[in-house]
């Protein structure tokens, strides 16, 4: 007689492996809040952006970045819709083989913006109106050439040169994909579970007589309520140290401030009792000063040690992070000779060079040491990952 299972019996099941979110896998997320953090009096327009992953298993570490994929402005597909002549119902190849639209292919697969050398060439080598560019284009003259392309985009080059035409597959071929674009992360899973949190400075502004807008701030500011938005984390190593009781240091003006916000939430949610120094810097106290109230409550908790501000339009003269850092050299070396770790968040072109030069400077004078020696000290902080940077 064969042998029968017993119903009452079950195999073991094995539980579902958690979904992998990476960039050809991301995940679909849900935008919570879209909160401006200044004035409207302020120059800048700086929002905090919560979006839900809710309980997709979706994981970061603080320190890590989000990246998210944006839809590009329906309004500027139209105007190149227009230009081009085109219905943007014409059926093309899409990044992937599929067949496409030529409207969706310029909504969600493509750069509509920043025009490509190869797009470039293609309007030289057709406009007669536009010799100078073709001059442009010959390699020794390429500094000239980013000074004659500031402010410019896609639409500028089509609505100057209407003459010039291309058909919908070789039209998107001149055109780069749409990125994803990266953001560090503002918050600590221990604390928000089931979303991730971002400071973000929504970039528009008028060149050549046009409005032009940021791609993804804008989609987050402007489009992203009736959207998904697509998210994936991307690994860093702006780590927090091992021992969770070190000492930090930590320098993020502007939006810069975003993982150290994260980092503080972080330390706090694990009762980490290491001292804590921030120095935040933005143009103006009354307008600009973004997260305040949440760094006085990590102040008042005991978990934020000590902060510096640096408003630079508050005064006739400039003051900025690095110069903060100067007037506090001696308890920032006293810092860094008791074991602080050193981090600097935010944009690489001035910011970082200038709190490089800085801290270099700090070491030298407090450090009684020569500039070689100082900078092999700092060196050394870089080897040890004592001293990084996340910076863009």
């Amino acid at each position: 007689m064969p042998e029968t299972a017993n119903p009452s019996v079950l195999p073991n099941k094995q539980p579902a492996a958690p979904e992998t979110y990476s960039r050809k896998n991301p995940f679909p997320g849900r935008l919570l809040v879209n909160r401006r953090l200044n004035s409207p009096d302020s120059e800048k327009d700086i929002r905090h952006f919560e979006i839900s992953f809710g309980d997709s298993g979706l994981t970061y570490e603080v320190g890590d970045s989000m990246a998210v994929y944006p839809t590009n402005d329906p309004e500027l597909v139209a105007e190149i819709l227009e230009a081009l002549d085109a219905t943007g119902e014409e059926a093309i190849a899409g990044n992937r083989g599929e067949t496409t639209t030529l409207r969706k292919a310029l909504l969600r697969d493509h750069g509509i913006t920043q025009p490509t050398p190869k797009f470039l060439k293609a309007i030289a080598q057709r406009a007669s109106a536009a010799p100078l560019l073709k001059e442009l284009l010959e390699p020794k003259r390429k500094q000239e050439l980013d000074t004659y392309l500031w402010g410019m985009e896609v639409i500028d080059f089509l609505v100057a040169n209407p003459r010039v035409t291309f058909e919908p597959q070789e039209f998107v071929a001149l055109l780069p994909k749409l990125q994803p674009r990266l953001y560090s992360i503002a918050s600590s899973l221990k604390v928000v579970p089931e979303a991730t949190h971002f400071i973000v400075d929504v970039v528009t502004y008028t060149s050549h007589g046009r409005l032009r807008k940021g791609v993804c701030s804008t989609f987050l500011a402007e489009r992203c309520s009736d959207l998904p938005a697509p998210i994936y984390p991307a690994v860093s190593k702006f780590r927090l140290p091992e021992d969770r009781d070190a000492p930090l240091i930590m320098v993020g003006p502007g939006t810069g401030v975003a993982p150290f916000r994260a980092f503080l939430q972080e330390r706090q949610a694990i009762g980490a009792r290491g001292k804590t120094w921030l120095f935040f810097g933005a143009q103006r106290e009354k307008s600009d000063y973004y997260y305040q109230e949440d760094f006085e409550r990590f102040i008042a908790d005991g978990f934020l040690t000590r902060i510096d501000t640096a408003f630079s339009r508050d005064q006739a003269h400039k003051i900025y992070v690095q110069d903060r850092m100067l007037e506090a050299s001696e308890e920032l070396w006293k810092w860094l000779d008791e074991g602080a770790y050193f981090y600097v968040c935010g944009d690489a072109k001035h910011m970082a060079k200038d709190v490089d030069a800085a801290l270099r400077l700090i070491v030298q004078r407090q450090g009684g040491m020569n500039v070689e020696a100082a900078s092999e000290y700092v060196e050394k902080l870089k080897n040890d990952k004592r001293y990084k940077r996340d910076v863009y």
